[in-house]
């Protein structure tokens, strides 16, 4: 393990990069890196800068895969309620917890729209897969996803979050089958599952059934237990775990009362950590790669060994050798799920590629 300090931005980055001196040399071996670093919240300009300054360093170190934590750009809003449960009040427009909801959509991200096209120039500017934590916006309603980029600085498509938990489902809409994807790339098939969705075994297994090879966990998760978990899909799909959280203390986020922690009893001091982390990455046989790091802002790296992936899947393929189709399948309904559509532009549509068939 080499500790490499940052030499980017105000805050000192610890870069872990696992070597993986046992690792088959002579076999296809990806670096990979992930992020554990805090939004700035409210701010996506300077965000995004700070993601531009990870990117490069870790680009620095050789990394061809990049992975940030869940919500990087727009903000995880840990602690806040946005006024449900306390005192929110239906009629008045003013309410606080609205306001807050104002703020948080301002963050957010079109997609596409300009950041997207950012995001899109720095995984081309640095040569790299990129796969980012993103607070979404269509219209009014946010959600949670994650956007993929690759080295020719191209936006590849998103996932977006398909079950948000608790509190998310006040601020964040529900994705469907149609943004679960895996990219064939040069590295590996890539995916990904956010946070909690990764404790669905059929979503899970959708994602098996597309031949994942690196699964990238974005996360706000930062239990000891999510340890386990991220284990357990290592070995269940025989794939490469990614997963990335941030590293937050209570100054990372704006000074009350612009935004006032709840549930924590009396307002945490502008030190306390309220996200400590515990990003990680683990092989198809449930080693640690690198990680779990709790002790600050990091890029944890290792080289990933793809023939793990074969050796993996020798005894235990969950939907190869391993399944039984005929007592247990999976069926996925891929097709996006609009609540308002209009038949007069299916006709349109139907007519267009009838004409483009037929010509006199």
């Amino acid at each position: 393990m080499a500790l490499v300090p940052s030499s980017s931005g105000s805050a000192p980055v610890i870069a872990e990069v696992e070597m993986n001196g046992g690792a088959d040399q002579g076999a296809n071996t990806v670096r990979a890196t992930v992020v554990q670093a805090s939004t700035v919240f409210y701010d996506t300009p300077a965000t995004l800068d700070k993601a531009e300054r990870l990117i490069a360093e870790a680009a620095g170190y050789g990394s061809q895969l990049v992975v940030f934590p869940e919500a990087f750009v727009g903000g995880y809003p840990r602690g806040s309620t946005f006024g449900f449960g306390i005192s929110i009040s239906l009629i008045n427009p003013k309410d606080k917890g609205k306001d807050e909801f104002r703020k948080y959509h301002a963050a957010a991200i079109d997609v596409p729209g300009p950041e997207v096209t950012r995001l899109a120039a720095m995984a081309g500017k640095y040569k790299v897969f990129l796969v980012m934590g993103v607070i979404e916006r269509e219209g009014y309603t946010l959600y949670c996803s994650v956007l993929f980029f690759d080295p020719l600085g191209q936006y590849l498509g998103k996932h977006r979050k398909l079950m948000p938990t608790a509190l998310e489902r006040i601020i964040w809409g529900f994705g469907d089958g149609s943004t679960i994807p895996v990219y064939d790339t040069p590295l590996g098939k890539i995916g990904a599952l956010i946070c909690w969705e990764n404790k669905m075994p059929l979503l899970r297994t959708a994602l098996y059934g597309k031949g994942i090879e690196i699964y990238c966990a974005p996360t706000a998760d930062s239990r000891p237990v999510w340890q386990a978990s991220m284990t357990h899909i290592a070995l269940e799909g025989g794939c490469f775990v990614l997963s990335a959280n941030q590293f937050c203390r209570r100054k990372d986020y704006p000074p009350p009362p612009e935004y006032v922690f709840t549930g924590l009893g009396d307002e945490p001091s502008p030190d306390t950590v309220v996200c400590p982390g515990g990003s990680v990455i683990i092989s198809p046989s449930g080693e640690v790669l690198a990680g779990p790091n709790y002790d600050g802002e990091a890029l944890i790296t290792a080289d990933l060994d793809l023939g793990e992936i074969v050796r993996a899947k020798f005894d235990f393929d969950v939907v190869g050798h391993y399944a039984r189709p005929e007592v247990l399948s999976l069926v996925v309904n891929d097709q996006p799920h609009l609540p308002v559509s209009f038949t007069s532009a299916a006709e349109k549509t139907s007519a267009a590629k009838g004409g483009s068939i037929t010509k006199p």
